[in-house]
């Protein structure tokens, strides 16, 4: 018997188990090959607008994908540096192969967790209640809790043009079983689509043809803590090329050809991730499109063909990429292919990531409609965590849209649904500002000590990374530089000044940077009040605070203004039926989603500010008669 069963050795399973291990219950990952947990079927990196931060977040929870992707990189970049802080996100090239053989080692010295490679092919509820699984050798796993991290296995087959097998990614074997289980208990069941480029053998192409994008000279991390630096060392290139017309016209000549436009597809694509067929039609007035070469491990000779995903048949596949500059003459070491596979509604979900159907079972992941690893390993730490409050009998870890882009993504999901693959954009946070790649540590690591993924050391430099920022902060306040020394230091840099200013006043004016801040601490001889082992992280925050503050402030006033309404709570025997005056869409929505707050029930696509008005009217009426 164990307390928590994760199934699938994903992203999402991963940061589930060791989040459950952490919090000390006796958990069992259970997937297909050990060899390939946290593997990277598709693209070979970690990261990028809005999904960096979410790896940032990950780790202030105490997870582990940033650390890994830190110990496992071949090249980092900040992108959107240029822009201000709200939409800077890291984005790092891994070694994929590297990656699963360290999350793998990483995992062996979890306590609490025991590693089972097998496939699980049905579920045991009893009275609406996750009892075990059952492997697909007829074993019973019995547990108190269950948490299905499934990805792109179940019920998955491979498309490229009429030819279709039914295997998962890399050709795994794939579970029908399960699918059949959540059929059986209720669930509806959605069929989604994503799909993966070739790839080329590297040795094969001429990169002459196209042109070198090198990552950051600064090597960055997406840990908040010590002791991750990159196993490899190195800053691996990647290539840039285009599409062109006659890519364009053999495609266009062939349409009926491709898997999705053919009608063998079922499933429903991403809209943010399309093939190169659907940018083609879709965007028929571009004359070409970017292509990236992408280096996928420094132990293997190939490369990733970014933005180049199609479903056609292998004997169009090769006439495409050698029109391709670079790649006339190259060995193709595996082309291109679209994947189906089966997921659940995200509306049978309550915010916890629990499912409303069956009390303890737990899902995280592309089993709940979303797209990206990141995503995925966002939602196995809260379903970890929450799996673990579960048991303990205490309230779940529900991460509001202030707090967290993990919080707007779960929020997303649970209260609008997704009839396509959901991809994590910087749009969909209407508290950007708030939601920073810089400050992922000061929003939510507290909460992941307060349930046990974050130790007491971890802690405790936290506490002192804030004081350092409050004490400066302070000191930026109070002291003045000699109008001299800043005449003399930034000449070049803004009008001369005729008195003293703060330090403060010096950093709110666009032009100047915490670089020329810091030539006018030393100038002036100034000693800052730093109990942290990074000063320039410090200094970076106190930058954006007091640069930004006026609009931190009205952002964090939008969002207290919208948690007045997540604090009014729906009662969970509440009859919609029995609410006067509302339209029947929202009163379906209603019944359908149960929304917890009058803030989620807002959000509902459907109900209307007139329906909110009534239902508040009446939760009150309950409220009082309570």
């Amino acid at each position: 018997m164990y307390d928590i069963v994760v199934v699938g050795g994903g992203h999402a399973g991963c940061e589930a188990a060791i989040a459950s291990a952490k919090m000390g219950f006796k958990t069992a990952l259970i997937t297909g090959n050990l060899n390939m947990v946290g593997s990277m079927p598709c693209n070979p990196s970690i990261g990028g607008p809005a999904k960096g931060v979410v790896v940032r977040e990950i780790d202030a929870l105490g997870g582990y994908m940033g650390k890994n992707a830190d110990l496992c990189q071949i090249q980092t970049k900040m992108l959107n540096r240029s822009k201000g802080p709200a939409v800077w996100a890291l984005r790092f090239q891994i070694d994929k192969l590297l990656y699963c053989k360290e999350m793998l080692k990483h995992l062996k010295t979890v306590k609490n967790l025991t590693l089972v490679e097998a496939i699980v092919e049905d579920l045991i509820v009893d009275d609406k209640t996750i009892k075990g699984v059952v492997l697909q050798d007829g074993t019973k796993v019995e547990c108190k809790a269950c948490i299905l991290t499934t990805g792109t296995y179940l019920s998955s087959r491979i498309l490229r043009g009429h030819w279709t097998s039914k295997e998962g990614p890399d050709g795994q074997a794939t579970s029908y079983g399960i699918s059949q289980a959540l059929r059986r208990e209720g669930f509806t069941v959605l069929r989604l689509k994503t799909g993966t480029p070739p790839r080329i053998k590297a040795s094969s192409i001429d990169y002459s043809q196209t042109s070198v994008e090198h990552g950051d000279e600064i090597t960055w991390k997406f840990s908040f803590d010590k002791g991750y630096d990159s196993i490899l060392n190195t800053k691996a290139p990647c290539y840039l090329t285009y599409t062109n017309k006659d890519i364009h016209d053999l495609i266009k000549a062939n349409l009926k050809e491709s898997a999705m436009y053919g009608g063998v597809v079922e499933g429903v694509g991403p809209r943010y991730c399309p093939s190169i067929e659907d940018k083609v039609v879709k965007f028929s007035d571009k004359e070409r499109h970017q292509i990236f070469f992408e280096p996928e491990s420094l132990e293997i000779d190939q490369e990733y063909i970014q933005g180049f995903s199609t479903s056609m048949p292998v004997e169009i596949q090769d006439k495409m990429i050698r029109l391709l500059p670079g790649l006339k003459d190259c060995e193709v070491i595996r082309y291109a292919y679209a994947i189906e596979y089966d997921a659940i509604s995200p509306l049978e979900l309550w915010p916890s990531l629990e499912t409303k159907l069956v009390n303890n079972l737990f899902t995280a992941g592309q089993i709940n409609g979303t797209s990206g690893y990141e995503e995925a390993a966002g939602q196995g730490i809260i379903a970890g965590i929450n799996a673990g409050l579960k048991l303990k009998g205490k309230e779940p870890l529900v991460l509001t849209r202030d707090e967290a882009y993990i919080g707007v993504m779960i929020d997303d999901l649970v209260t609008k649904g997704t009839k396509e693959p959901y991809r994590l954009l910087t749009s969909r946070a209407e508290y950007r500002l708030l939601l920073r790649h810089d400050n992922a540590d000061l929003r939510l690591r507290k909460y992941g000590h307060d349930c046990g993924t974050v130790s007491d050391e971890q802690y405790n430099d936290l506490n002192r990374k804030i004081q350092s920022i409050e004490n400066v902060k302070n000191q930026f306040k109070d002291i003045k530089i000699n109008l001299n020394i800043i005449n003399e230091v930034l000449k070049d840099i803004i009008i001369p000044v005729k008195e003293s200013l703060s330090l403060e006043s010096l950093i709110k004016r666009p032009e100047v940077n915490v670089t020329l801040l810091k030539s006018l601490i030393e100038k002036a001889n100034v000693k800052l009040d730093i109990d942290y082992d990074d000063s320039d992280v410090i200094l970076e925050q106190v930058e954006i605070e007091l640069k930004y503050e006026g609009y931190i402030k009205k952002a964090l006033e939008q969002a207290n203004k919208m948690k007045a309404l997540e604090s009014k709570i729906i009662p969970d025997n509440i009859n919609y039926d029995d609410v006067d005056n509302i339209a029947l869409e929202a009163r379906e929505k209603l019944k359908k989603i149960k929304p917890k707050t009058i803030g989620q029930a807002q959000r509902i696509s459907g109900v209307n500010p007139a329906d909110i008005s009534v239902l508040v009217v009446y939760v009150e009426k309950l409220r009082r008669e309570a």
